[in-house]
């Protein structure tokens, strides 16, 4: 019987060691509208952006990596994307950096890593050059839709503004159909991702509102952020795949140039979706900038 209840009570101790406490899935950044927040481990935080069309499911082979390496973990949901409310409203990058910077503030975060994918990487870039928000200690670019997407009269750097305004037109017609053209062009190769990762990816884009897509379209075409690059002073990781037909590896290079305290990791073999066709690296990378 006193085998029994020192079993217990090692039991119930090896309980409170380990108890998490839960936290909110989604938060209430205005009036009516809440994002979806996946917010897991202990820690110092990054949070991470995702990129178009996409939404915070795009990072599940990273969390495991960084919570078990020390870290914690938030990922937001763009509003119109994913789990998260899908308001008749602005979508601009200027609307997109405001609710970061509600959750960042109502999640008391401190010493943070902020980083972004593609168009969320642009967003990043927008967010610390507005906010200047001490908490945020690092930056990290993830094939980062910057500083500018479009061009008028260079295909082989951008997207044309014409091209895209044929991506805008696509969206209103047959949103699918620009999701699946975008598919093919996201990976090195037709080989580079396996079918199931390909057909997981579709299904996260499908998740996007219909409108929230077109809008953030938009605003990629429009955006230009090359005046705020030397407004950052963060340590910056630039991770770009040298293969990205989305988002040319000679914007990494732009940026790079516009960024002094940054510096570039190529990924060989990688071409947008850099996070999953060379995973391990990508995740021994982003561990190594969190423990310079």
């Amino acid at each position: 019987m006193n085998s029994l209840i020192t079993s217990e009570a090692s039991i119930l101790a090896s309980q409170k060691t380990k108890k998490i406490t839960t936290r909110k899935e989604f938060i209430k950044v205005e009036k009516n509208i809440k994002l979806h927040v996946t917010d897991l481990g202990e820690g110092n935080p990054i949070v991470l952006i995702h990129g178009w069309p996409l939404s915070n499911a795009m990072f599940e082979y990273q969390y495991h990596s960084l919570i078990e390496n020390g870290y914690r973990v938030i990922c937001i949901t763009l509003r119109g994307f994913g789990k998260s409310d899908k308001p008749y409203s602005n979508y601009n990058y200027d609307v997109f950096a405001q609710d970061i910077h509600i959750i960042i503030k109502k999640l008391n975060l401190q010493n943070v890593t902020l980083g972004g994918f593609s168009m969320g990487g642009a967003i990043a870039i927008h967010y610390v050059a507005k906010y200047n928000n001490p908490v945020i200690q690092k930056l990290a670019l993830f094939g980062a839709a910057a500083p500018q997407w479009t061009a008028q009269n260079d295909p082989s750097i951008h997207f044309t503004k014409e091209s895209v305004n044929e991506l805008i037109a696509l969206s209103k017609i047959n949103r699918p159909k620009l999701i699946e053209n975008f598919g093919k062009l996201f990976a090195a190769n037709n080989n580079a991702l396996p079918l199931g990762i390909t057909n997981w990816l579709y299904g996260i884009n499908m998740e996007a509102s219909a409108y929230a897509t077109t809008q953030s379209l938009i605003a990629l075409r429009d955006s230009d952020l090359s005046n705020e690059l030397s407004q950052i002073s963060l340590p910056t990781a630039i991770f770009h795949g040298e293969l990205d037909a989305i988002c040319k590896f000679s914007l990494a290079e732009q940026i790079h140039r516009g960024i002094a305290n940054s510096y570039i990791v190529k990924f060989r073999n990688s071409g947008h979706g850099l996070f999953l066709e060379e995973k391990e690296k990508f995740n021994s990378e982003l561990i190594a900038f969190l423990q310079k």
